[in-house]
């Protein structure tokens, strides 16, 4: 790949299903076992070309170096916090760029993977939303964010809560999705897989029938007026029929839906929106996650005070809603919730990052 991101033409292996592997295999006039030991490889090692497949034939090899990639693109940079937290940059399809978060918690690793270049959403406070929409990510593209890092093998949680909207790109978020839990893939539990949404209702109905992986839904406000300041996409799904589509669901035993919700001072955090929350949530079998606002430049919102934040919590849990307070991590290198962005990039060179 150059300084610009460009990647190669030919068509990357990664993120394929065994059974698409095998009507390549069968294409290029191979053996249909030939798609399952390229998954082993693809999804089960470290090796970062065809060559390296060592029971391939030579002749299989130099086919699908002929006419495939393996699709595993090294990340162009790297920011380490003082936290242990990595932003990882990465170059994808037309010269574009995505940002992706590593963070290391003692024996928890969670991946924090983008979908989209940018986003078209909009919504207030979010940083990739001020870029706006570039891209779709191919699954493959997805996954590499995973198969291409040094800690790979130490992962143990990936969250769809980088750039972009999952379910604006469902069909390759949904491969993606696939491929992590699969057993011929990364063989993640579903429970340590969550895609989060801004609330797209078609596509949280087709997640939550066809996926066992968790939901994550960005709520920060219970009233729609307020909503619809912070989030454009209130007009199109109010949050009521986001609710309706989670409470129809069958969740079945220990699937988890997290509302995510970033505290605004004066905003959405006073007891109107305790109350309001519990009434709002009182059928849907879920969680708050609180989140601290991080400045972006040009946005009317201040976060909540420590201690406002904490009441807030407290005033939740008292009302029978479990209710956690996320840490804020790579703040340094702007890799928190809502930071990551590649504005900066569309119209530089990686070498003046």
């Amino acid at each position: 790949m150059n300084s610009t991101g460009n990647l190669p033409d030919k068509t990357g292996l990664l993120g394929k299903t065994p059974e698409e592997l095998k009507a390549i295999a069968l294409n290029l006039g191979l053996p249909a076992f030939t798609g399952s030991q390229v998954a082993y490889w693809l999804y089960k090692t470290g090796v970062r070309s065809f060559d390296e497949m060592t029971n391939l034939s030579k002749q299989a090899r130099n086919l699908l170096n002929e006419n495939y990639s393996m699709g595993i693109n090294e990340p162009v940079n790297v920011q380490v916090s003082a936290d242990g937290t990595k932003k990882y940059l990465f170059g994808t399809r037309g010269g574009k760029f995505i940002e992706t978060a590593y963070i290391p918690d003692e024996k928890r690793h969670t991946l924090c993977v983008s979908s989209q270049v940018g986003c078209k959403m909009g919504c207030l406070f979010c940083m990739t939303g001020k870029q706006g929409f570039q891209a779709h990510l191919t699954a493959g593209e997805i996954l590499n964010q995973l198969r291409s890092i040094p800690e790979r093998s130490l992962i143990t949680n990936v969250v769809f809560m980088g750039m972009g909207e999952p379910f604006d790109n469902l069909d390759a978020v949904m491969q993606a999705q696939e491929v992590l839990t699969a057993e011929y893939g990364f063989a993640l539990s579903v429970r340590k897989v969550t895609v989060s949404t801004i609330g797209i209702v078609p596509g949280m109905d087709y997640f939550l029938k066809n996926s066992k992986c968790n939901l994550a839904v960005s709520l920060h406000s219970p009233f729609d007026d307020e909503r619809r300041r912070l989030m454009p996409i209130q007009h199109v799904y109010p949050i009521k029929d986001v609710i309706d589509t989670i409470n129809r669901a069958d969740l079945g035993k220990y699937r988890r839906v997290s509302m995510e919700y970033i505290v605004f001072k004066d905003v959405n955090d006073t007891p109107r929106h305790v109350k309001e929350l519990a009434r709002l949530l009182n059928k849907t079998r879920c969680r708050i996650n609180l989140i601290r606002f991080h400045k972006v430049p040009g946005v009317p919102l201040e976060g909540s005070s420590e201690e406002r934040i904490l009441a807030f919590q407290r005033a939740l849990n008292d009302k029978g809603i479990t209710t956690t307070l996320r840490a804020s991590r790579g703040l340094d290198i702007e890799a928190a919730c809502g930071l990551l962005s590649t504005k900066a990039l569309v119209k530089k060179e990686i070498t003046d990052y």
